[in-house]
């Protein structure tokens, strides 16, 4: 498929503490993504430090690495055309309370320090999370047998 991209989606701890991980996990394929990685993890201080290093100099980016590994979550990597920008639009604003009905969040949340979910925000970061979060073979290459059924 042209133009296909992958990006990188992360269900955060209180959607697994929620048990939503198949509900968000149900609207990306029923969007017509593709699923290539998912892993199921505790993620270490360190990890979330090198994820979250854009926000290193906001205030709330200790609580929000104490937050992060406070508990297991759900790193994914999903392709498609216009895989980032979509699945933005898809999750909502990052504020709950900003957040259209119909998008994860607006449907899903309430406050902005639980909003269940993060999406890479551009095709480079989503580059640079897929790298942190997975190894090259950790990532499968395959085609759906629906995939002439979702692009011309």
């Amino acid at each position: 498929m042209a133009n296909s991209e992958r990006t990188f989606i992360m269900c955060k701890p209180d959607a697994v503490h929620r048990g939503i991980v198949g509900e968000i996990i149900k609207r990306f394929e029923a969007k017509g993504f593709k699923l290539v990685a998912m892993k199921f993890m505790w993620a270490s201080k360190e990890l979330l430090e090198k994820h979250y290093a854009d926000l290193s100099s906001r205030p709330f980016f200790p609580g929000l690495v104490s937050y992060m590994s406070s508990g297991p979550v759900v790193p994914m990597v999903w392709e498609g055309l216009n895989a980032v920008k979509t699945g933005r639009v898809m999750l909502g604003a990052t504020n709950p309370a900003d957040s259209a009905p119909g998008t994860i969040r607006g449907d899903l949340c309430v406050q902005v320090g639980r909003n269940i979910i993060h999406g890479s925000d551009s095709v480079e970061s989503a580059n640079k999370e897929i790298a942190l979060w997975f190894n090259d073979n950790e990532l499968v290459s395959w085609k759906p047998a629906s995939v002439d059924w979702v692009y011309e």
